[in-house]
Order: structure tokens, then C-alpha cells, then sequence
């Protein structure tokens, strides 16, 4: 029988992508919109508290991907509450919805990050270590607490905590094309801060061994298995354009320009292993950064 799969942020980077390869293994898309249409079987408008369910339609499993970016703008005390509310009210709704249904799906997938863990230095951690400080280590642990209706219900609950997706159709690779073909890129801070990527090829291949695979539940790092340090990762991305990488943004400009996204984003450590997937028989497919940013562009 096919499966059916609900989906909300369906139309960001990893939403799109996610669809597109689900429904090639065969499942069937249904999209949680803001729009209520005459037609539309799913809708919701969480700052009003509202959503709709068609419960003619039986749902198997769901994937919350809502949420507003963390990295489209300097983030004012305003921006900072709307990035939380995005993700909170919205996954609190859903779960709280999802656990009234007269046929509750198997297992609800939603979306965290591996701020949960803060800046973690050069210490290696997975989804046995402390949860760390600051905003987006607030923000996550919200985040994943706001699926306990769900989780209470019953419902297998998986709280995916997402490194940064490598695409070139969105996100950070994206954003460092343009001035890095342009031979304007370089070294952010020292240099020496880890970064836990994943290709946009695997995070869509985690998620579907997430959904066959039952017996997973809890916290689950989305990140492929071997961190670089910014030096590295700007090193390679100049190898792989064939472009000189000298121009290096200082963290006290980084701090002007960006306010406290900096630190957050781009000065801070994050040195995170998938030790579920790996202990769960996940077979990664982009495991070396320059053989996965040759595949990507």
C-alpha cells in the first residue's frame, strides 16, 4: 500500500528536494500550505492557531520542516522571537493536532539543528552529549519540546538535528558562489572552527531510512561523518572553482556586519558526529567534502 507523507515547509531547499525524492521511491505528497483553497486538503495558519485536516486522507507519516531562516538578515530582538515562534507554535500546533486524530500517523519526523549543542570547540559531540548554550541551543531544545503531544500520543517522534545542507540551489553554498568565483572568498575568523555539513543528496536519503526505520526515535544528527574547519572547507570550495582564496574575514567584521548571527553562525564551533545513523546501518553518500562540492557544482 502506498504510504502517504504530510509534509510542512514543503517549498524550502530541503522540502523541495525531499519531495521530489520521495515520490520517486514511490510515496505519496500531501502539503501542508498557509493558503486555504477550496481544494486544498491540508492547510494551517500557525500564528492564528489555525489547521485543517482531511481526515479522509489517512496520513502515515509526517515531516515538519517549517520555519523561518536563520540566516537571511542580522537578527533584531523582533527577528530573533519571530525565528523561535516559527518553530515552537508551529510544531506545538501540529503535534497537538496530529495527536486528536481519529488515525494517528506512525511516526512524525521534525526538524531541529545542531545548535542544540552550541559551540562545541574542538570537542566532538553526538546525540549522547549536553545540550550547550545560547540562542539557537534555546531555540532547538523549544523546538524539539514542542512535539511531546505528539511523542505523548503515541506517535514515534524523531527530532532531526540538521548541520548545514550544501546546495547550490539555496543556503550557504549558495550564498558563497557569486563571491567566491569572483576570488573574494577566505578564511571566516581563525579559520579553525569546525563546520557539520551535509549534501542536500543525503539529507533527503536520512530522512527516508528515518521513516522505514522504526525502531529510530529521539534526536538524530543530520550531518555527514567527517567535520572540517572553515580553513578547509574555504580551501577546498576555491580548489573545486579553480579560484584563489586569500581575502579573509576578520571576526571583529564579522561582528560589525552581522551583529550576533555572527557568532552564531559563523565564528562559532560545531564538531557533531552522526552516531545514530551510523550505528543504525545508514549508508552515507557524500562522505568527502571535495568529491561532494565536484558532484554539487
Amino acid at each position: 500500500m502506498t504510504m502517504n507523507i504530510l509534509i510542512t515547509g514543503s517549498s524550502g531547499l530541503v522540502g523541495t528536494h525531499l519531495m521530489s525524492v520521495l515520490a520517486a521511491s514511490g510515496y505519496k505528497i500531501q502539503r501542508m500550505l498557509r493558503n486555504e483553497a477550496d481544494d486544498q486538503s491540508f492547510f494551517w495558519d500557525p500564528g492564528k492557531g489555525v489547521i485543517h485536516f482531511d481526515e479522509s486522507i489517512r496520513i502515515d507519516a509526517v515531516i515538519n520542516l517549517a520555519g523561518e531562516s536563520i540566516a537571511d538578515g542580522r537578527w533584531s530582538e523582533e527577528r530573533k522571537k519571530r525565528i523561535l515562534e516559527s518553530r515552537e507554535s508551529s510544531t506545538l500546533l501540529l503535534s497537538e493536532s496530529l495527536a486528536k486524530l481519529k488515525h494517528k500517523p506512525a511516526v512524525l519526523i521534525s526538524g531541529s539543528a545542531i545548535g542544540y549543542y552550541g559551540d562545541t570547540g574542538t570537542r566532538i559531540v553526538d546525540e549522547d552529549s549536553y545540550q550547550g548554550t545560547g540562542y539557537l541551543a534555546e531555540v532547538s531544545e523549544r523546538w524539539e519540546k514542542a512535539t511531546k503531544p505528539a511523542s505523548d500520543a503515541g506517535i514515534r517522534t524523531v527530532h532531526i538535528r540538521t548541520g548545514v545542507v550544501l546546495s547550490p540551489n539555496g543556503g550557504m553554498l549558495h550564498k558563497m558562489l557569486l563571491p567566491f568565483k569572483m576570488g573574494l572568498g577566505g578564511i571566516v575568523g581563525s579559520g579553525q572552527q569546525y563546520l557539520s555539513w551535509v549534501s542536500i543528496n543525503d539529507i533527503a536519503s536520512m530522512i527516508q531510512f528515518l521513516l522505514e526505520n522504526e525502531s529510530i526515535s529521539g534526536a538524530v544528527n543530520l550531518v555527514s561523518k567527517q567535520p572540517v574547519t572553515n580553513y578547509t572547507f574555504t580551501k577546498t570550495l576555491g580548489s573545486v572553482l579553480n579560484r584563489p582564496t586569500l581575502i579573509p574575514l576578520p571576526a571583529c567584521v564579522a561582528r560589525l556586519v552581522f551583529g550576533e548571527m555572527a557568532d552564531a553562525l559563523l565564528l562559532s564551533s560545531t564538531r557533531v558526529l552522526p552516531k545514530r545513523l551510523a550505528e543504525a546501518g545508514y549508508n552515507f553518500i557524500d562522505v568527502d567534502l571535495n568529491r561532494t562540492l565536484k558532484s554539487l557544482l
